[in-house]
């Protein structure tokens, strides 16, 4: 669409301006929406197909509801890019996820019509169900609205809410979008039983039974009862003959319902403001509604990159002779290993293709499981696992490793078990930005008894790291490597056995120790082809933090006065904090330099825009070394 085609969208620059239009309008501006979000997202990369589906939804809501005054909480934030355009980003929105413009999430930093951040997944019932709690208490009328995709709602968290909710009686209306998708297809029970409930027979035959009924009183319209035969009725009504797992919670049912017919939501939505108490509206969606191969390859649109936006065809790279991605590395490794080793399983907590485990399940299907999005669950399944001889690789994304803090302590180390930990996309991610950074695991891993800690610098030591893990397994061990591509073209070498806890000596030198843990050593070769005192610095990788290579740090202390550690983690509590604590306990002394994440939230840009941001990208390293060698020279 040219610019005079969004002729309704570009007088929205507020909900108010979209209330503000006849209800007949709505459908030309979910139209207009989702040719714009088309248009822009094809060239400025991005979450896709989820915001697509959700265009009618987004409209119906800031149309029926007072926001900001009522609060309206999006789950993870993937579908929220209409509703940033709906608030008054929309001439901002090509920043989307770019160095210092628009989050790629909602974010209260952003806009007042985000209530509240978010970036993983589950968490929208509990903080609407805060929000809604805080309005009893207050007396407060406004409404408060959380939607949730049904792969979120196979989180934990969400069931927790669920319950809550239920005891706790507040004003909340949930929206369960129900696209049968979250990034992979979605798994499990609660899967199947909303497929049941949204192709049911029984459902089908009980809307007709409604219609008739109805149609047996004169007073009751026909608009009427149309809107009333496709929202269903409450599983409390005697229609129902089964039971309903809502119903069951003592929340109010509603649904299924056609999420992609906005004048139907407005109309439910208005009534069900009207109803007191917790109730789930339940609507059905097409991932990528509106674009064929969004709707067609609904993994690939997840978030696909540059993208034709009339045939759909990926714009890539021309360089076919590129390194590989690490967690294609990853992926193809563990099966290579799994052909050799039978007790070796994979588990992935939703991130099927996101980690590259889809290349073993092809082959393997029986010894891969997807356990859906619930993190807590997929380390302590491991644990039973590995209880019971099997060798479990656990990939999870090191941001979202965070929420199985609990079961890597509780469940794995204290019980020792020969669980292998793998998290992908450890530092920082990029676009992503806050919520997604992989900040925090040596951090947070390195205080927990019998764990080991490594950190590949390459590819070929994530080879070697993954296959000596299994080899001599030994408690749980926890491999951690960063998103994106390596380094090496000619990745696939023979496996070499890398004993726990050992360094190596990368570049010698006479007056500087450079230790850097993972991917940054990198960023130290390229670094030193700058310096002209290059001779001066030596460089140690020390692939482990735990258990640190205390042998080598010895050699360090008595050769060194002046070192730097490098890590792509926070500086507090990871690489840097454990070579202090090792001098000190020591009794050495020397001037210690630590390079890494600071301590602070980091927001979102391109990995080489933040690693400079932060100092240690190749520039900011020599910029450090180079002044040491000033100060020693």
């Amino acid at each position: 669409m040219t610019a005079n085609h969004f002729n309704l969208l570009n007088k929205i620059n507020a909900p108010s301006d979209l209330r503000a239009l006849p209800p007949e309008e709505l459908e030309k501006v979910c139209e207009q929406l989702r040719c714009f979000l088309i248009d822009t997202l094809s060239e400025t990369p991005g979450h896709f197909g989820a915001s697509l589906g959700v265009v009618e939804l987004t409209v119906a809501l800031h149309y029926v509801f007072n926001t900001p005054i009522d609060k309206l909480v999006w789950d993870v934030g993937h579908q929220a890019y209409g509703h940033k355009i709906l608030t008054g980003r929309r001439e901002q929105f090509k920043s989307l996820r770019k160095y210092k413009g628009l989050s790629g999430f909602p974010t209260p930093k952003e806009s007042e019509y985000d209530v509240f951040g978010v970036g993983h997944s589950s968490t929208s019932i509990s903080a609407a169900l805060g929000m809604a709690m805080s309005n009893q208490l207050k007396n407060d009328p406004s409404h408060v609205v959380a939607v949730i995709g049904d792969g979120a709602l196979t989180g934990g968290m969400a069931f927790e809410a669920l319950n809550n909710a239920s005891e706790k009686n507040p004003n909340i209306l949930i929206i369960l979008n129900d696209n049968n998708i979250s990034i992979d297809p979605n798994v499990g029970g609660l899967n199947k039983y909303l497929i049941k409930i949204s192709a049911s027979e029984t459902y089908n035959k009980l809307r007709d039974k409604i219609w008739n009924f109805l149609g047996m009183f004169h007073w009751v319209g026909r608009k009427t009862r149309q809107t009333v035969s496709k929202i269903g009725v409450s599983t409390k009504s005697f229609f129902f003959k089964e039971s309903n797992l809502f119903e069951a919670l003592d929340i109010r049912y509603f649904g299924p319902v056609d999420g992609h017919d906005v004048e139907l939501l407005v109309k439910l939505l208005n009534r069900l403001k009207k109803i007191q108490g917790p109730k789930i509206l339940h609507i059905i969606t097409k991932k990528g509604k509106g674009f064929h191969p969004a709707e067609t390859n609904q993994t690939l649109f997840h978030a696909p990159g540059k993208f034709d936006k009339t045939t759909g065809k990926q714009v890539v790279s021309t360089n076919g002779d590129e390194p590989p991605l690490y967690q294609y590395v990853f992926g193809k490794t563990v099966l290579e290993l799994a052909k050799e080793n039978e007790k070796i399983v994979a588990i992935t907590p939703a991130m099927l293709s996101g980690c590259s485990l889809n290349i073993m399940q092809k082959e393997m299907p029986h010894r891969v499981f997807d356990v859906g999005i619930s993190e807590q669950h997929a380390v302590t399944f491991s644990a039973g696992l590995a209880q019971s001889g099997m060798i479990p690789f656990c990939n999870i994304y090191s941001t979202f490793s965070q929420r199985a803090y609990d079961q890597i302590i509780h469940d794995v180390a204290l019980q020792n078990l020969n669980v292998i930990l793998c998290l992908d996309r450890g530092g920082l991610v990029g676009a992503d930005g806050a919520t997604h950074h992989g900040a925090y695991d040596l951090a947070f891993l390195n205080c927990i008894p019998n764990i080991t800690i490594a950190a590949p610098m390459n590819e070929k030591e994530l080879r070697n790291l993954l296959f000596s893990a299994q080899e001599k397994p030994s408690g749980p061990y926890a491999i951690r490597y960063p998103r994106g591509r390596g380094m090496m073209k000619n990745w696939k070498t023979p496996f070499e056995y890398i004993e726990k806890g050992k360094g190596q000596l990368i570049k010698e030198g006479s007056a500087i120790a450079v230790l850097s843990i993972g991917n940054p050593g990198n960023f130290v070769t390229k670094a030193l082809e700058n310096i002209e005192k290059s001779d001066l610095v030596a460089h140690y990788d020390m692939r482990f933090l735990k258990p640190i290579d205390t042998g080598l740090l010895h050699e360090v202390f008595k050769t060194f006065k002046n070192i730097v550690t490098l890590e792509d983690g926070t500086v507090s509590g990871g690489l840097g904090s454990t070579v202090v604590d090792f001098m000190n306990k020591n009794h050495y002394h020397a001037n210690i330099t630590k390079l890494g994440i600071p301590d602070t939230f980091i927001e979102h840009g391109t990995p080489a825009e933040l690693y400079h941001e932060c100092g240690f990208d190749a520039e900011g390293i020599a910029e450090t070394l180079e002044r040491i060698i000033d100060i020693i020279s």
